[in-house]
């Protein structure tokens, strides 16, 4: 037997390692995995700078063209620009299959979808014109920008955030039915002061203007004639500010006592395509998969 054609066990794991986790380990692959999915380098962010700006001018394209007067007088350059947009995001969904070893798994990723969504709608109107109104899903690329601003890198605080809603959603229920209850008695007060002749036929529609008066958002649409009703809706004016801050305090101070220091990242795992660990981590927090070596701006 030759020992030589043995693989040694730093081999085995590596190959473990890149058959579990999908990240390639070599070649054009790993460098275009990189600048893709963890593009902390220069040539990162000049590629994550120009997928935005691509994305801006698409999705204005489509903005233009649905206004008749442009589209009248250049519905051939937009078509024209749709179409080289449609083919550059093609390539660019092609490329991020083609540097991932479990293309699949992407494929199924919610960004994924969203990648193939932001290009279908163009070839299906070519194939079928009866279609043709879907063309509007483009619209669908603006949420690429939170992948390619690293918006996911903050998935920690959007979990705190979560977690802060949760731990505070019996104190906010209480204060929402306080304000329920208090739209109801004002609003019934309101309909007993200014009456039907003033706009206040029935109960409900004086709690819908209770509701949007304590809000501030006063429609016009059912106003006070009455000094005391006046009187009435500006108290109400100015509880709603408190009103307003209440919810917001609660929240806030749920979040605070959550609040913990992170140094968000884009590094991304390449088993689940969770991003946002840490430079120091070692596994996948989402999955447990180990996580490759994490290269910086000195190291690229």
């Amino acid at each position: 037997m030759n020992l030589a054609s043995k693989p040694s066990a730093l081999e085995r794991a590596t190959r473990s390692d890149a058959q579990r986790l999908g990240r390639p380990l070599t070649g054009w692959r790993l460098k275009l995995y990189t600048v893709i999915f963890e593009a902390d380098t220069p040539a990162g962010r000049t590629f994550d700078l120009l997928l935005i700006s691509l994305i801006l001018a698409s999705v204005t394209v489509v903005m233009l063209d649905s206004v008749a007067g442009y589209r009248q007088r250049w519905g051939p350059v937009f078509d024209a620009l749709e179409w080289a947009f449609t083919v550059l995001f093609t390539l660019e969904y092609i490329a991020r299959l083609s540097c991932v070893m479990r293309p699949l798994r992407y494929a199924r990723s919610i960004f994924g979808i969203i990648d193939l969504l932001a290009i279908l709608p163009t070839y299906l109107s070519l194939l079928v014109p009866g279609l043709h109104a879907l063309i509007d899903v483009r619209v669908l690329r603006l949420l690429r920008l939170f992948r390619v601003l690293k918006l996911g890198a903050y998935v920690e605080e959007y979990g705190m955030l979560g977690r802060a809603l949760l731990a505070s959603r019996r104190k906010i229920l209480v204060f929402l039915s306080f304000v329920l209850l208090v739209m109801v008695v004002m609003g019934t007060l309101m309909y007993v002061v200014e009456g039907p002749a003033n706009g206040f036929h029935s109960i409900p529609v004086s709690v819908y203007w209770a509701i949007t008066t304590m809000t501030t958002v006063g429609f016009g649409d059912i106003t006070p004639k009455t000094e005391l009703g006046r009187f009435i809706a500006s108290a109400m004016m100015l509880l709603g500010w408190g009103t307003l801050a209440v919810p917001t305090g609660i929240v806030s101070a749920e979040f605070t006592a959550l609040r913990v220091r992170r140094e968000p990242t884009t590094r991304t795992c390449p088993a689940c395509l969770s991003v946002g660990h840490e430079p120091s981590a070692r596994f996948c927090r989402d999955c447990g998969a180990r996580l490759p070596r994490y290269f910086t701006d000195t190291e690229a």
